[in-house]
């Protein structure tokens, strides 16, 4: 094969790949959007349910909790006895904030998620300033669900949230939630403090490193789009 038969072949290759994985960056996006539409059919909701805190170095007792939400992205939960313990970056308790960032998708093979069948698919922000470096999504395509979400941030480290789906599945809202993160990276929030002795504190911390946390919520019951008072937010 002569050179110039060589370089039309090389470009003919170059342009087929081209062409191919423009169609599936589309197809990966159209899952997302169809993911997304289902997630935005809740305009806003008020939850109740029960929080568990597995934290090594913090004591907090399950209790029960009420959550507020909003359009675009207003959101309240407060617990009741106690100080709420979320992990920074995952407080928001729904899938909007990993869907609002301007993103590229790219399909990354597949995974079974408890007994569910699931596409696993990148998310890339097109935003350089956004905290968000990656998002690796399970979606169950047949329910247009998200099963589990790792998500790995400049400022809070890497975070997982696996999601529980029942009756409230219509809706894209799950009946049980779970994070769970590297205390490491762990930030507390103000007015919360080690439950360790002055002399012990170095010693416990640096065994601390690389451990994970977890946070569990529950949830019992939704009231969705009935409306939401602005006021509950303040």
């Amino acid at each position: 094969m002569n050179k110039k038969c060589m370089k039309k072949l090389i470009v003919l290759s170059l342009l087929i790949c081209c062409f191919l994985f423009d169609g599936i960056a589309q197809d990966e996006s159209t899952l997302i959007n169809k993911v997304k539409a289902k997630i935005e059919q809740v305009n806003d909701y008020i939850a109740e349910g029960n929080l568990k805190t597995d934290v090594s170095f913090i004591k907090a007792p399950a209790g029960k909790i009420k959550v507020w939400f909003k359009k675009p992205d207003k959101f309240r939960l407060t617990r009741e006895k106690g100080i709420s313990i979320l992990p920074k970056g995952g407080v928001s308790i729904n899938l909007r904030s990993v869907f609002a960032e301007n993103n590229v998708a790219l399909g990354a093979g597949e995974s079974v998620i408890g007994d569910v069948q699931t596409k696993i698919v990148k998310l890339l922000p097109t935003d350089e300033n956004s905290d968000i470096v990656l998002s690796t999504i399970y979606i169950d395509t047949s329910a247009l669900l998200v099963r589990k979400v790792i998500t790995t941030t400049k400022e809070n480290g890497t975070y997982e949230i696996n999601l529980y789906y029942g009756k409230y599945s219509d809706y894209a809202l799950p009946d049980k939630v779970v994070f769970s993160f590297n205390t490491r990276d762990y930030k507390l929030p103000k007015g919360i403090t080690l439950e360790f002795d002055e002399s012990e504190k170095p010693t416990d911390l640096n065994k601390l490193k690389n451990k994970k946390g977890k946070v569990e919520i529950t949830y019992t019951s939704y009231i969705i789009n009935k409306g939401v008072d602005d006021r509950v937010f303040k």
